[in-house]
């Protein structure tokens, strides 16, 4: 029974020792720049859209559609961060001006933001493109409750934890965060969590986000200054959506994804 009990002991000291070496080991990550691959199920986008108002056009260009291109668009952007800013970018590619002959620079699908993050005083500054318009959309960072849970993943190499909440009264968010880069940032729009967001899904948007390498790196100022066009509109959230109600009431339910999207 005593080598029992000290046998125990033992194992239970060796076991402590591990994960102390472990967590000393562990780097933490407060600077640099992560590249996220951003994946689009087109195939559920337009089923989504047909009605029986336009099923006659919309399932033949569907089915065309099914034949010539893939289930999934991907799109690319980077993220470059420090302790109290971060600039998301999209990366263009060569592909990006052919679009996909159809639902291609549909902002629903292929909304290029470049989002400017201020951590330390609450405000971010976005860069919207909505078909000829460009928007500065200056605000508050969206208020997120987040839900964690015990499920974890790997990302890019890191152990995330996920989290879960709902924006806009009605899109779900699952994310999954990293806190061995207590960065309280994220792709898009999204932070609020206790370390980088590595992970992103919006199931009934059938759209996900996810890091597919993160580089340990210094950054500089340059690397996190949001470059504005020599034209646009300077608005925040409500202005931004009072433009767009505007500019898209004769759309009729074709216009509702494209706000959504854009608020988003």
């Amino acid at each position: 029974m005593k080598y029992l009990v000290k046998s125990i002991a033992i194992l239970a000291i060796t076991v402590l020792s591990v994960m102390r070496v472990h967590a000393q080991n562990a780097r933490f990550v407060s600077e640099g720049s992560i590249e996220f691959e951003k994946k689009v199920n087109m195939y559920a986008k337009i089923k989504a859209r047909i009605s029986k108002d336009n099923e006659s056009f919309m399932q033949q260009a569907f089915d065309q559609y099914k034949r010539t291109q893939p289930q999934f668009k991907t799109f690319k952007s980077k993220l470059n961060f420090s302790k109290t800013q971060s600039l998301f970018t999209p990366i263009a590619e060569d592909d990006d001006a052919k679009g996909s002959m159809f639902f291609g620079e549909d902002p629903s699908v292929n909304m290029k933001n470049t989002i400017s993050t201020d951590f330390n005083s609450g405000m971010s500054s976005a860069l919207k493109k909505i078909f000829e318009e460009q928007y500065l959309v200056k605000d508050s960072l969206r208020r997120i409750n987040w839900k964690i849970t015990d499920e974890t993943r790997e990302i890019a190499g890191y152990e995330c934890r996920r989290a879960n909440a709902l924006v806009m009264d009605s899109i779900y968010v699952v994310a999954f965060y990293c806190d061995q880069i207590p960065v309280s940032g994220g792709p898009e729009s999204f932070t609020g969590l206790p370390g980088m967001i590595l992970g992103l899904a919006l199931p009934h948007e059938n759209t996900t986000w996810f890091a597919t390498k993160v580089n340990d790196a210094a950054v500089t100022e340059k690397d996190l200054a949001l470059t504005l066009p020599k034209k646009v509109k300077t608005v925040d959230n409500k202005g931004l959506k009072a433009a767009l109600d505007m500019g898209m009431k004769d759309w009729g339910e074709y216009g509702k994804p494209i706000v959504k999207a854009a608020m988003l």
